[in-house]
């Protein structure tokens, strides 16, 4: 059996590995990557709203890897409607990159659950040198690190192709929407979450590796008898 402080550090890094695979997953899972303001360009243009009018056509927008919504006034009052990546909506992205973005969480969640199997398995057995041990772990945080780097791919997406302003243009025939401004939220920020885990991962797993000092248990003294002590 390893020692209790391997069985602890492990234990530790098995948490770790939990909250890498549940916050990727909610990342995938929520809608909350991107929020921004979209503006109705032809509704402002057809009635010359200025400045203070404008507000009457400013909308909202949010999506995530899968599915997402926008709100949208164009002089009829506020209308909202669900936007869905897949099938066809993927087509007017860069599908190349953003499938990209969710094969790496793919494979990131993947390998935080082989790192998880291996915590747990050096946890209750004695660590082996080879690659069910310490390396081992090294090498599957390091493949779920730059998986969860995938949450790179999708920024760029955003910054370098317009990612926002696609998707809350994507089946407008009548109306031009302007994105005001976006930003990421907290799904996207979940991602970046989980990158950080795996360090703390490989942290833990080196911890591991220190050797603490055993508690010296004292004898109980032999009693001395001497040849005085034999004569009485």
């Amino acid at each position: 059996m390893p020692s209790l402080w391997k069985r602890i550090t492990f234990s530790v890094a098995s948490v770790l590995c939990v909250g890498s695979v549940a916050l990727l997953v909610v990342a995938l899972s929520t809608e909350r990557w991107v929020t921004g303001r979209i503006l109705c360009k032809t509704g402002a243009e057809i009635v010359n709203a200025s400045h203070p009018e404008l507000d009457q056509f400013i909308g909202d927008i949010y999506y995530g890897l899968f599915q997402g919504g926008k709100s949208k006034k164009c002089g009829l009052g506020k209308r909202r409607s669900k936007i869905y990546v897949f099938p066809k909506l993927i087509r007017t992205l860069n599908s190349g990159l953003h499938m990209m973005v969710i094969l790496f969480l793919l494979v990131a969640i993947g390998f935080a659950l082989v790192s998880l199997s291996f915590c747990i398995y050096n946890a209750r057995k004695v660590p082996y040198q080879s690659i069910k041990g310490h390396k081992g772990l090294y090498l599957w945080n390091v493949i779920a690190f730059f998986g969860a780097l995938g949450v790179l791919c999708f920024l760029a997406a955003m910054k370098q192709h317009s990612l926002t302003e696609r998707v809350a243009n994507y089946q407008e025939n009548l109306f031009v929407l302007v994105v005001l401004d976006d930003s990421l939220d907290w799904s996207f920020w979940l991602g970046v979450g989980s990158v950080t885990t795996h360090f703390a991962v490989c942290g833990v797993v080196a911890m591991s590796r220190i050797k603490l000092p055993k508690p010296e248990i004292k004898k109980p003294e032999e009693p001395t008898i001497s040849a005085l002590d034999l004569l009485y």
